[in-house]
């Protein structure tokens, strides 16, 4: 959330901000906070001023006493104060829990270089990497091409657990944990820190890493329990330092998460009938920074390129885009999305989100640094290295072969027994009749 304090000193730059997100719901939000802020720090200070009183009022009633003279008009005096105490607060706490609604809902200040549109169709393409190979065969859509091969099952998931699940066998489950073994392994030469989390999170430092909207529309919620499945582990890194004041020679810490995911995906997008795009649990490996905010920026550009070296040695098309102010949602203050290419549908697919959050989450969550005898807010990023499932699908299609079999890239190879191509099974065991 953004800091009252940054609000009180430069409402401009955030009504500016909010203006060119198109939000004007929020603008009148903007003016309510402030008119309602400037309340409760008039009425906070009477209250500090009553409080005081009652305590000095006190006093020369014990002072009076000890002189022997006449207390009444004190004690009636010292009488009307808990009632108007008990009034003031009751307002300021009002006030207090209003401003709090405000806070947690207004977004992040956007990075002046994130472009203005109204939907991802005006994200901004930043750049384009490899070659578009040409095919003189028809490809397979690839959940067909799954089933084919015995390498997958989703009516059997359909019917266990729901559309939006799915079994992968053999080779493609190999190739599954190969993807996150070949990112993990690169991740930890470059200097992160190897973290398997928490797959469930309660609500208070959950409320401190998403959009509030979120627990509508993409948190699993586990019945009669204060947790949620986590959507992914950036949440569950981010929220281990709440509360928490780093040194500043700590920072920046490098995490690389590894860990399912769980999300509803209500919404436009639907859910993939059969397939591994949009699904309701995948596996990911998550990049995760802290940092000081003079660094964040260029760490930003670091996160980016970690996810394009491992897609470029996965030899996978893709593109950046600079996501537009109406993509972007409430808690970046700039994103990058790696759109790798789908040669089938032909076209670029969301396959990686690189955020930062700038002091947004650590405001949240209270993480800051010591910085010299001030105290400030740390910023945090993160970034997809692999979601495991995307990039199936990304392999699945970019690498079929005429035969209907699968190259395996070579940087998965050593991670698979020396697998190079997944080609046609005829396993039984795979799947029930």
């Amino acid at each position: 959330m953004l800091d009252i304090k940054f609000i009180r000193e430069n409402p401009d730059i955030v009504r500016k901000d909010l203006k060119k997100r198109n939000d004007t719901e929020k603008i009148k939000w903007l003016d309510d906070l402030i008119k309602k802020d400037e309340e409760y720090l008039k009425l906070l200070q009477k209250e500090q001023e009553l409080r005081h009183k009652r305590n000095l009022i006190t006093e020369e009633i014990n002072e009076l006493k000890k002189q022997g003279k006449d207390i009444k008009a004190k004690v009636r005096e010292a009488g009307e104060l808990p009632q108007k105490v008990k009034e003031l607060a009751s307002r300021v706490e009002e006030l207090r829990e209003k401003i709090s609604y405000y806070l947690m809902r207004l977004p992040n200040i956007l990075h002046e270089s994130v472009p203005v549109g109204k939907d991802d169709s005006e994200n901004k393409v930043v750049r384009k990497w490899g070659e578009i190979k040409k095919f003189d065969f028809k490809l397979k859509d690839h959940g067909s091409l799954i089933e084919t091969l015995n390498l997958g099952d989703f009516d059997n998931a359909a019917k266990v657990s729901g559309r939006g699940f799915y079994y992968l066998f053999n080779e493609l489950a190999l190739m599954e944990l190969a993807l996150q073994r070949f990112a993990v392994d690169i991740l930890v030469k470059k200097g992160f820190i190897l973290a398997q989390v928490p797959l469930m999170l309660r609500r208070k430092p959950y409320e401190g890493v998403t959009d509030l909207k979120d627990f509508e529309t993409m948190m699993y919620k586990i019945e009669n329990e204060d947790l949620y499945l986590i959507a992914t582990s950036e949440h569950s890194v981010a929220a281990l330092y709440q509360n928490y004041i780093f040194n500043e020679d700590d920072l920046p810490l490098r995490y690389v998460g590894v860990s399912a995911c769980f999300r509803k995906e209500i919404g436009s997008h639907g859910i993939d009938e059969k397939g591994l795009f949009r699904v309701h649990q995948f596996n990911k490996v998550e990049q995760f920074v802290f940092s000081k905010p003079e660094e964040s920026w260029k760490i930003h550009e670091e996160l980016i390129k970690n996810a394009e070296e491992l897609f470029q040695k996965l030899k996978l098309p893709y593109r950046i885009v600079s996501v537009c102010t109406g993509d972007i949602g409430i808690v970046a203050a700039k994103k990058y999305d790696l759109e790798v290419y789908m040669p089938r549908e032909k076209e670029y697919k969301e396959a990686v989100s690189c955020s930062n959050c700038t002091a947004y989450q650590a405001a949240r969550l209270n993480i800051k640094y010591q910085k010299g005898s001030e105290k400030e807010y740390a910023h945090t990023l993160n970034s997809t290295a692999i979601a495991t499932s995307r990039a199936l699908r990304a392999i699945l299609e970019n690498c079929q072969q005429k035969d209907g079999s699968i190259k395996v890239p070579d940087v998965l190879v050593p991670y698979m027994n020396g697998i190079k191509a997944i080609g046609k099974r005829n396993n039984s065991n795979n799947k029930k009749q």
